[in-house]
């Protein structure tokens, strides 16, 4: 897997200076996904089932690359990002269990 992959590149390439993360990007809209779009309802509905209720844009992706690839992130070693605007936490059921925790006013 990717993850295990970043992981044990940053472990041996630590020493040598040389950074290796990953970005787990979610669902982007695309040429390739149009299909996959079209049979689930839409764009308006797979945004809406996304906590941040909008699919991912170019430029998601790219300010965490920038970010990446600046001396901001220099001790950032071995890290998988994950860009979905919350979905995977979504999907499984945090979302839901964190507003059931809620006090019921």
């Amino acid at each position: 897997m990717i993850v295990d992959l970043a992981k044990n590149l940053a472990v041996e390439l630590g020493p040598r200076h040389i950074l290796v993360n990953a970005i787990a990007p979610g669902f982007f809209p695309s040429k390739m996904a149009s299909g996959l779009i079209s049979l689930t309802g839409g764009e308006e509905q797979l945004a809406a089932s996304n906590p941040s209720k909008r699919l991912g844009k170019p430029e998601d992706i790219a300010g965490l690359v920038v970010f990446l690839s600046s001396r901001a992130s220099s001790h950032i070693n071995g890290a998988t990002i994950t860009v979905d605007g919350g979905e995977v936490w979504a999907r499984g059921g945090m979302v839901n269990a964190m507003k059931e925790d809620q006090p019921k006013l």
